[in-house]
């Protein structure tokens, strides 16, 4: 049995793809597809992966493996030929993000653990990456949205200006799972193509719809000001603000879509062997939220250079 992590990133339509899976089950069992998700990840499978306080870390690690063997063995025996393990929370929490005012500071401890878990039955991994100022704009306003502080200038200021990004991610994922398939898929290109995520990230080709429900969207500008005005803080907003919000200045915005860019020019120039940029066949323009700046190296050449000393840093 082929085992496919799909790890969001989080802010990609993540929900959405899942959802898609859950309504078209039938089919996907006919196909010899099966399904886990967060809830069946959160029911203790992975307890005790990252230690805790006071926890013996090596024997909860052991209790966990014994978990996973036992569980994948039962799903093996269903007949299923594909297991597609959907759960964004396995690389860490985007308030974690907006806290270290960095992407997924500790993906590689985290992913090294569930690496070791599932006793190298991982033949692939699948993640969706997004326009980090649009990436940062939806996790703030989630964020906010469900009763945290708005970040204030400095802290947006760090988070714009710095160094790590997808590729810095995606080296630490690489790391920590050296012998799976590492397949990285552009939101601007898969959003709402669940049945274009199926294909490319697993290899699977299943009928779900082409166009599926969006589930989860970040709050607009109204919204999010209608939202802090209950709690005497609309100010941050302008009063009138419609349309996707975004607390970054555009200069801050810049340098986060140039970041991107030079993302997607290293994947698309092979990553260094680490992963394959996937393109969707089915799509031959790209949306309106890919980097305006340049797919190359070029003014951020010097900013790359060091960032494999800044890598694995998780």
């Amino acid at each position: 049995m082929d085992v496919i992590l799909h790890l969001g990133a989080h802010r990609t339509a993540t929900a959405s793809f899942r959802d898609a899976l859950r309504r078209n089950g039938d089919a996907l069992k006919q196909a010899g597809v099966g399904v886990w998700g967060p809830c069946r990840m959160g029911r203790g499978l992975l307890a005790g992966i990252l230690p805790q306080p006071g926890t013996d870390a090596p024997r909860a690690a052991r209790r966990a493996t014994g978990r996973m063997r036992l569980a994948l063995r039962q799903t093996a025996a269903t007949g299923v030929a594909t297991l597609i393990i959907s759960d964004e929370t396995m690389i860490g929490a985007v308030r974690t993000n907006i806290r270290a005012r960095s992407l997924y500071p500790d993906i590689g401890l985290r992913m090294a653990r569930v690496a070791q878990t599932f006793d190298g039955r991982i033949s692939r991994v699948v993640l969706n990456i997004r326009a980090q100022d649009l990436w940062w704009s939806s996790a703030i306003a989630c964020d906010v949205a469900r009763g945290a502080t708005m970040p204030d200038y400095q802290a947006l200021n760090t988070i714009a200006q710095s160094r790590r990004s997808w590729r810095d991610v995606i080296t630490d994922l690489a790391c920590a799972l050296p012998q799976a398939d590492l397949r990285i898929l552009p939101f601007e290109r898969f959003a709402g193509r669940s049945d274009a995520i199926l294909n490319a990230g697993a290899g699977c080709i299943a009928p779900l719809p082409a166009q599926g429900q969006r589930l989860n969207r970040a709050p607009d500008a109204a919204s999010l000001r209608g939202i802090l005005a209950e709690r005497g803080t609309a100010h941050t907003i302008p009063d009138g603000a419609t349309g996707r919000w975004t607390p970054f200045t555009p200069d801050q915005s810049a340098h986060l879509r140039a970041a991107y860019a030079s993302d997607l020019a290293w994947l698309a120039a092979g990553a260094e062997g680490l992963a394959t940029l996937t393109q969707d066949p089915g799509r031959t323009r790209a949306g309106q939220t890919l980097p305006c700046a340049p797919q190359k190296e070029g003014q951020d050449h010097d900013r790359q250079k060091g960032r494999l000393a800044h890598s694995g840093r998780g």
